[in-house]
């Protein structure tokens, strides 16, 4: 069930209890009269379930609440109640494969901004891949995989191709074009300074580091496990899987391929840095194919049960 916690002027506040009390999908409906102060206008409470969330939301939207008061959203994990298990009966579909499309706008847009945190986190991942590189352990490289944060812009980018939104695109292509290249910079100097003090060999190849050479060859089942990544990515931020996320992240070369970038510039081993870009590119394209694809069936789905909650509006007001 999805919890909505709506503030309304007096005249918008009452077509919205009507259109709550109409709909079968929502119980526990609570109107507060004239509670509210800062926006003014009363306070209703309800329980929607989750398949018919999105479709509640926007009719509310359409009386011009989120314009005038505000409409919150909050995900109830339990709900002990029979009146809720009609409720979910009601709405066509499954809950756990329901997509509530503005918890989806809200946290890609937030998670593809150019922030400090991303950009330590990016950074962070890259220098824990670089040093796995250089100790061939594939328990470090794991760990950078977790650390990094790529997948929210690669996943923001993806909501905006398939809702039509070119700011969070250009946004999220901002995010993917300066966090990569602060990463593969950072993991150059450090790379350097390593070899400068003693503390990494003089010399360094990719041949003679299996993982390394992993990352550095880039082939069709590269791209076949990124695109599978990319689909598992999207229905796990979309849906009520959000715990297969971490598989995914662990799937995907992306940071120890950047990695391996900047240890190959550090060394000057220039066939294992194309190689490590080929692979870089080859996943994000593999992810950012997969999403959009992923995200456009789960939109036209959608848009499917939005045209026949119109008609059947259309249908009850003629």
């Amino acid at each position: 069930m999805v919890h909505l916690r709506i503030v309304a002027p007096g005249e918008q506040a009452h077509a919205a209890l009507a259109l709550l009390e109409e709909s079968g999908s929502v119980i526990n409906v609570i109107h507060l009269h004239d509670v509210a102060r800062k926006p003014e206008g009363d306070v209703i409470l309800c329980d929607v379930a989750r398949e018919d969330a999105s479709v509640v939301i926007g009719d509310l939207k359409d009386l011009g609440i989120h314009r005038d008061g505000t409409i919150a959203v909050e995900m109830v994990d339990t709900a002990i109640s029979h009146a809720a298990d009609r409720a979910e009966r009601q709405a066509a579909g499954a809950p756990a494969d329901a997509v509530l499309w503005e918890e989806v706008t809200e946290r890609t847009s937030e998670e593809s901004a150019i922030s400090a945190t991303y950009l330590v986190f990016i950074v962070l991942a890259a220098l824990i891949a670089s040093v796995g590189i250089y100790l061939n352990s594939p328990i470090l490289i794991v760990g950078a995989m977790v650390v990094g944060p790529e997948f929210g812009p690669i996943a923001g980018f993806c909501v905006a191709a398939v809702q039509r939104r070119p700011e969070l695109a250009a946004r999220s292509l901002a995010a993917l074009a300066v966090g990569f290249p602060l990463a593969i910079g950072t993991v150059v100097l450090s790379s350097l300074i390593f070899k400068a003090t003693g503390i990494t060999p003089d010399e360094f190849s990719a041949a003679s580091h299996s993982l390394s050479e992993t990352i550095a060859s880039p082939d069709f089942f590269a791209a076949f496990v990124a695109f599978c990544a990319g689909v598992a990515g999207m229905l796990s931020l979309t849906t009520a899987k959000s715990g297969a996320l971490i598989g995914v992240l662990i799937s995907v070369t992306t940071i120890p391929a950047a990695a391996n970038v900047g240890v190959s510039i550090a060394y000057g081993d220039w066939h294992s840095f194309a190689g490590s870009i080929e692979q870089l590119g080859l996943n994000i394209a593999s992810l950012l194919v997969a999403g959009i694809l992923t995200l456009g069936v789960q939109r036209a789905v959608f848009s499917r049960r939005l045209a026949a909650h119109e008609a059947q509006k259309a249908t009850a007001t003629s």
